[in-house]
């Protein structure tokens, strides 16, 4: 079993559309805290990026925001320093990105858009690449993440990911079984 200390969680900087997500969102960020579990996220007080990061911060557990200089008005507009445990500004996504791999243990994509698929996708793509192996998860929010892992198995079967080098995310549907299910992995 893998001691999960810390978990970075990618999410959306709006809430979405189903209500579920900030609901979701805020029941992660309880169950993180009472585990003892960092959040390093990126860094955004808005959406449900900003939801999980009240939840943890409420219930007595640590967040770590990282966010790179140009999003702080964007993302961050209701900066709040007693949020934040760390607020750590880096000038690129680059850093940013590699910031918050560095600081966590583990991957977890909550709903979200562009943003929030191309970091999931890079932190997979490093672990294809063998440059870690830590857990990664989708949370699969009625079914939220069914099209991505579809186009998963499409890419596997038309041969673009092969078996020997495939990657399988968890996939899991319950809030309540995150933590448990990364730290069996």
């Amino acid at each position: 079993m893998t001691k999960i200390n810390s978990i970075c969680v990618y999410c959306g900087s709006s809430t979405g559309n189903n209500p579920d997500y900030v609901q979701s969102a805020n029941q992660l960020g309880q169950l993180l805290a009472q585990a003892g579990i960092t959040l390093v996220y990126g860094g955004g007080t808005s959406g449900i990026m900003g939801t999980v990061a009240r939840a943890v911060k409420s219930n007595g557990g640590k967040v770590v925001g990282i966010i790179p200089d140009f999003l702080i008005k964007k993302e961050a507009r209701n900066k709040n320093d007693e949020l934040f445990d760390e607020f750590i500004v880096t000038e690129t996504m680059h850093q940013r990105k590699r910031l918050m791999f560095d600081r966590s243990d583990a991957f977890l994509a909550l709903p979200g858009g562009i943003g929030t698929l191309e970091e999931i996708v890079e932190i997979m793509t490093w672990a294809q690449l063998g440059r870690h192996t830590k857990p990664i998860a989708f949370a699969n929010i009625d079914g939220f993440y069914n099209p991505m892992i579809a186009l998963l198995d499409h890419m596997a079967r038309q041969g673009f990911i092969h078996s020997d080098h495939r990657l399988k995310p968890l996939v899991i549907d319950n809030i309540e079984k995150i933590v448990t299910a990364l730290s069996k992995n």
